[in-house]
């Protein structure tokens, strides 16, 4: 697909500002923010983009190739659409926007088990192409009856979430009501009052909800029973038992998101895992670990070649994802560039962020003579983080 883009916004940092200008203070910050102080937040991708690549320039070269196999499907670009929560507070329809625009562009799109499009919708959109991240349910019926569904919609991959067994201290939703219980504050309604395009988007288009978990929800809850039925729906915490049950129920591709050390890659491979994703879930859990790509390091240099090793967290354009490739990982998720285009440009957000990051990548490519993406560690400057 070409990679056009529009030229008012050719970057992700320009999309970041739109989005900011465009939604609510409350959805902006749910995105844009991490936990506690922000630490980790900002470690993510100040310690990725310590990494340094040579350039080859004498070398012969005629181009660059960012095709990449994964799982026995070859991607057009070595980059996926990560799993954002409540996607559709930060723009309308954003789930369906994006599954669209990653199927057009032939790379995968994750959807999360609390965005708020339905499996059945975005495989419909993806025609069974898009992956499904669970975050697991406390009973077995429920987790069961998920993951059929996700065999039924024809989804690949199920990626099982293993960084989130508590809920992140987050400062600013707490202050702006979205933590659980979520509550809507005067403040908050002044702030919808101000985006008149979000807001009348978002009333013709219906109040977000939890589409993938309807089925499974009493009817008519109001907010703080919402959020009650959240907390006491979902276990977080992981552990040997429930991946073997998962592993036993799953006959697709299975992959580990949120690992962080070599010891759980190791039960990974254990467990006959197929792939993982080095993450520290963006930021928003644990001020107090490490970033991902630090992470990555021991885990590549251990264990590369016996599991997939993907990685996400601190990636914001196509020269941080040369950076994750030529530190080792296989692929690379991100999460916030492409909300940020979609709250910055509704409907054509997408396509024009892919865009963006295909074209940046490439020119890095080019520029130091990559002729494959499994070729960029070999232009990797070693740094110790």
């Amino acid at each position: 697909m070409a990679t056009q883009y529009n030229t008012n916004f050719p970057s992700i940092d320009d999309l970041r500002a739109e989005a900011r200008r465009k939604i609510p203070r409350f959805a902006f910050e749910y995105l844009d923010g991490g936990c506690n102080e922000d630490v980790n937040l900002n470690k993510n991708t100040a310690e990725l983009r310590a990494v340094e690549l040579k350039p080859y320039y004498l070398n012969a070269h005629t181009s660059s190739e960012m095709k990449t196999e994964l799982f026995g499907h070859v991607y057009d670009a070595p980059f996926g659409i990560a799993p954002v929560g409540l996607q559709g507070l930060m723009w309308p329809n954003a789930p369906e926007i994006l599954a669209k625009a990653a199927f057009q562009h032939n790379i995968p799109f994750v959807l999360s088990t609390v965005s708020t499009a339905s499996i059945e919708r975005i495989s419909e959109l993806t025609e069974g192409r898009a992956w499904f991240q669970l975050y697991h349910p406390a009973e077995d019926q429920i987790r069961n009856s998920i993951i059929k569904r996700a065999e039924a919609a024809g989804c690949p991959v199920l990626v099982i979430l293993c960084d989130v067994p508590t809920f992140g201290y987050r400062p600013r939703d707490i202050r702006n009501g979205l933590a659980m219980p979520p509550r809507m504050t005067l403040r908050n309604i002044f702030q919808i009052m101000g985006k008149p395009e979000w807001a009348i988007k978002t009333l013709l288009h219906g109040q977000p909800e939890f589409a993938t978990m309807k089925p499974y929800m009493p009817k008519s809850l109001n907010m703080k029973q919402l959020g009650m039925y959240m907390n006491k729906t979902f276990s977080g915490r992981l552990n040997q038992e429930k991946v073997s049950a998962i592993r036993d129920l799953w006959k697709g591709k299975l992959v580990l998101k949120g690992v962080a050390t070599e010891e759980d890659t190791e039960l990974a491979i254990k467990l006959g895992l197929d792939g993982i994703i080095v993450s520290n879930h963006g930021g928003r859990q644990l001020d107090t670990g490490q970033s991902s790509v630090k992470s990555l390091h021991p885990i590549v240099e251990n264990y590369k070649g016996k599991i997939k090793i993907m990685m996400d967290s601190g990636l914001r354009s196509g020269p941080d994802v040369a950076r994750a490739l030529a530190s080792g990982a296989d692929f690379s998720f991100m999460g916030r560039s492409f909300m940020y285009g979609v709250a910055a440009l509704g409907n054509q957000g997408g396509d024009h962020t892919i865009s963006i990051l295909k074209t940046q990548l490439l020119q890095v490519m080019n520029q130091i003579c990559c002729k494959n993406v499994t070729d960029f560690p070999q232009h990797v400057i070693t740094r110790n983080l």
